[in-house]
C-alpha cells in the first residue's frame, strides 16, 4: 500500500505508477534528502517530539543508507514513488517501525523544497569555482597578449583597432557579472522551507531555526505557502544559466569565426578539434560550435519552468515535479560547457602577424584622422564629412589613409600637416584611446590589475 493509501479503495493503475513515479531522476536528490532528514531528526529530538534516543537511531540509520548510497548499493523502488519515501521504505527496513517517525511535522512538499535548495547551493558553488577557473584562464592569456592589435568590429564590419587583451576583458565583465548573479541567486536560494509542512506549518513545536542553521540556510521562510509553492530560485538560476550559456555561445561564435580561413586570427588545437569523413582537409571547431548549441537546451529549460509555474494556484501541485529535469539539465550543461571551454580556450593560439595586417585594410584610422581634424578646430561634423570623402577617393584609388601624399591631405584640409602620419599610426590610434575604460596600453595594464584583484578576492 502506499503511505498516503489508507482513504483509498483502490490501486493506482500501472500506468499511472509508471507517469506518476520521479525516483528515476530524482534520485539525484538522495544526499540532500538524507541529510535535510538527519537535521529533521535531531531537531525532532532536541524538541522533544520524539526521545533523543529515537533521534539517535534515525539518525544512525539514516547514515547507514547515505553510505550505501555513496558505494553504490542502493537499487531504487519505483513502486516508491520518489526520492522522499524510497528513503523512508529503506529506512524502515534498516531500524524498523521507528523509521515511520521520521516524517513526523513535515511534509513532502516541504522536504522537496528543502532538497531542491540544498542541491542548487552545492551546485552554485561548484559553478562558481569553474567560474574562477575560466578567469585564471581569460586573465593568463590577455596578459600575454596585452599588446597584440586586432580590428575591432561594429556590425561584423571592421571598425577600429583594439588590443587583444582588451577583447578578452571584455568576456572577463560579462563573466563576473555572472559570478554576481549567481551570487544574489544563492541568497535567495538559502532560505529554509522546511517546517512549512503541506502549506499550513505543523501544530508540533518545531525548532526551524536549529535546521537552519545545520543546514547552513542563511534565512528561515516566513510565509508556509510561499515556502512550498513556488520555485523562483529555480527559474532565476536557470536564467542566470542561460546568460551564462549565451555569453559563452558568443565567445564561441567569434572563436568559429577567427578560425576560419577568411579571418585566419587562431589555430584550434587538434585535441578540441575534428575532420570530416569525406573532406580530408577539414579541421572544424567542434567544441566551440556544441557550446554554441547547448545554450538553446538552458533557454529550453528556462522556458519549461516559467511555463510550469505561470498558472498555478497556490500552493503545492504536481505541475512542480516537472521542475527538477529541467534544473538538472541546465546545471549537467553549464557545468560541462564550462570545463571543456576552459580546456579549449587553454590551448587555443593567436595569430598576431594576422590580426596587425587585418588593421591595416578598412580604414580603421579614419576616426582618428576626424579627431586630428578636431583637435586643430575643425567642428567634429565637418571633420567626419572630410574623412568620409578621402576615404571614398582612397577607395577608388585602392590607397590606405597613411598612403595619401601630403598634398592630398592638403587638399582635403590646410589643417593637415606632416604630424599626420605618426596620428594614423595604428599602434597610436590604439594609444589615443587612453579614456577610462578604453583600450590603450596603460588602461588595459589597469584593467588587467584591478582584475586580478578583484579574482583573488572572490578565490
Amino acid at each position: 500500500m502506499k503511505a498516503w493509501g489508507g482513504r483509498f479503495q483502490k490501486a493506482t493503475a500501472s500506468q499511472m505508477d509508471d507517469f506518476h513515479s520521479s525516483i528515476h531522476f530524482d534520485c539525484r536528490l538522495a544526499e540532500e534528502d538524507i541529510r535535510g532528514s538527519i537535521a529533521h531528526a535531531r531537531m525532532l529530538g532536541n524538541t522533544g517530539i520524539i526521545s533523543q534516543q529515537e533521534a539517535e537511531t534515525i539518525s544512525a540509520g539514516l547514515q547507514k543508507i547515505l553510505d550505501r548510497v555513496a558505494s553504490g548499493q542502493i537499487v531504487w523502488d519505483p513502486g516508491a514513488e520518489d526520492i522522499h519515501m524510497n528513503v523512508e521504505k529503506l529506512l524502515v527496513q534498516e531500524i524498523g517501525v521507528l523509521g515511520n517517525k521520521l516524517h513526523t511535522a513535515r511534509s513532502r512538499n516541504d522536504q522537496v523544497a528543502l532538497d531542491a535548495r540544498v542541491y542548487l547551493r552545492k551546485e552554485i558553488t561548484v559553478i562558481q569555482r569553474l567560474l574562477t577557473e575560466l578567469f585564471q584562464a581569460l586573465l593568463t592569456i590577455a596578459e600575454r597578449e596585452k599588446e597584440t592589435i586586432l580590428p575591432g568590429y561594429t556590425h561584423l564590419q571592421r571598425a577600429q583597432p583594439v588590443l587583444l587583451g582588451h577583447h578578452l576583458l571584455a568576456y572577463f565583465e560579462m563573466f563576473r557579472r555572472d559570478y554576481g548573479r549567481l551570487q544574489d541567486c544563492l541568497k535567495r536560494t538559502a532560505v529554509l522551507p522546511l517546517g512549512a509542512g503541506a502549506l499550513a506549518g505543523t501544530g508540533f513545536p518545531i525548532d526551524r531555526q536549529q535546521v537552519a542553521l545545520e543546514l547552513g540556510f542563511d534565512q528561515v521562510a516566513v510565509n508556509s505557502l510561499d515556502a512550498v509553492s513556488d520555485r523562483d530560485f529555480v527559474a532565476e538560476f536557470i536564467f542566470v544559466a542561460s546568460m551564462m550559456m549565451m555569453h559563452l555561445s558568443r565567445f564561441c561564435e567569434e572563436l568559429v569565426l577567427w578560425s576560419s580561413m577568411e579571418f585566419g586570427f587562431v589555430e584550434m588545437d587538434d585535441a578540441y578539434s575534428t575532420g570530416s569523413s569525406i573532406m580530408p582537409q577539414k579541421k572544424n571547431p567542434d567544441v566551440a560550435e556544441l557550446v554554441r548549441g547547448k545554450t538553446g537546451r538552458v533557454y529550453g529549460s528556462l522556458m519549461a519552468i516559467l511555463t510550469v509555474m505561470k498558472g498555478l494556484p497556490l500552493a503545492y501541485n504536481k505541475d512542480m515535479q516537472e521542475d527538477k529535469e529541467a534544473l538538472f539539465d541546465a546545471v549537467d550543461t553549464i557545468k560541462g560547457s564550462l570545463q571543456i571551454f576552459i580546456l579549449m580556450l587553454e590551448t587555443v593560439v593567436f595569430k598576431r602577424d594576422r590580426m596587425l595586417n587585418a588593421t591595416k585594410d578598412g580604414y580603421l584610422n579614419a576616426t582618428d584622422l576626424a579627431d586630428y581634424l578636431a583637435v586643430k578646430g575643425m567642428p567634429f561634423r565637418m571633420a567626419h564629412e572630410a574623412v568620409g570623402k578621402l576615404v571614398r577617393d582612397c577607395i577608388s584609388q585602392g590607397k590606405r589613409l597613411e598612403e595619401l601624399t601630403i598634398e592630398e591631405f592638403k587638399a582635403a584640409s590646410d589643417l593637415i600637416e606632416e604630424d599626420v602620419y605618426e596620428t594614423l599610426d595604428m599602434k597610436n590610434v590604439v594609444k589615443a584611446r587612453s579614456s577610462y575604460g578604453g583600450t590603450a596600453f596603460e588602461q588595459v595594464a589597469l584593467q588587467l590589475e584591478a582584475a586580478k584583484s578583484w579574482v583573488d578576492s572572490v578565490k
